[in-house]
């Protein structure tokens, strides 16, 4: 499992101009059952995503191909770690 976090390296109006592409982008990976959630840091200067069952080469080649990385608007913090515990009725693969 991973959490990985985006940190905007462009002004906000050039963000919401990609952020079509990028929820886009997001939909394909949550309809691929790679990212179980997302959704913007608070404050505003990034967000967080995470992902399950992938290799991490192959996650770094899908984080190439959010619209946000292709137009140089933000750079990725990819922290990988092994789940061992969920709260009751959270529905997240644990990897074996």
């Amino acid at each position: 499992m991973y959490v990985i976090n985006l940190v905007y390296t462009a002004p906000l109006d050039r963000i919401d101009d990609a952020l079509d592409a990028h929820r886009a982008f997001l939909a394909t990976q949550f309809d691929a059952g790679i990212f179980v959630a997302a959704g913007p840091k608070v404050p505003r200067d990034g967000g967080i995503i995470i992902a399950v069952r992938i290799e991490r080469d192959r996650l770094d080649r899908i984080l190439a191909t959010d619209p946000f990385a292709e137009q140089g608007l933000a750079r990725y913090e990819v922290t990988e770690f092994k789940t061992t515990r969920l709260a009751a009725g959270l529905n997240v693969p644990i990897p074996v």
